[in-house]
């Protein structure tokens, strides 16, 4: 059975009481080492570098790393997905330009394969081709 306000199961057996400690006060055991430590960072620590030597930052320091690895994994990352938005629309425009010009120049060759427009630039370059008067005729395999 639980009971919330008396431990009386731990004075059955010779035990002192349990009591909660306080994180805020120092206590010492038997020898007079501290029990609880305050952790208290100063500015003047963080300036001169001393809190890099602490127990508790030393015990830390491999998942610090793995943060910074971390983190710098991530701002490469979004460097590289950023260059390549560029890349991405820098070849959008230049599709759009290349598209635009291949249908002017589908057009051009359109209108230059004409038979008038055949004519006239034989004509004008003095060529000494005609035109055939007569229709071609059918080759029929015997």
């Amino acid at each position: 059975m639980y009971r919330e306000t008396t431990h009386e199961d731990f004075m059955e057996i010779g035990l002192p009481p349990l009591q909660d400690p306080d994180p805020d006060e120092q206590q010492e055991d038997e020898i007079g080492k501290d029990v609880h430590k305050k952790s208290h960072v100063r500015l003047k620590e963080l300036i001169d570098g001393t809190i890099l030597v602490r127990e508790d930052i030393k015990r830390q320091l491999p998942y610090v790393l793995f943060l910074t690895f971390l983190g710098i994994i991530y701002i490469g990352n979004r460097f590289y997905a950023e260059r390549l938005v560029r890349q991405i629309n820098e070849i959008k425009i230049e599709v759009t330009n290349l598209r635009t010009e291949q249908i002017t120049t589908t057009a051009e060759l359109m209108n230059i394969s004409r038979p008038t427009e055949v004519a006239e630039l034989v004509g004008e370059r003095n060529l000494g081709l005609t035109e055939s008067i007569d229709p071609p005729k059918k080759l029929v395999k015997k």
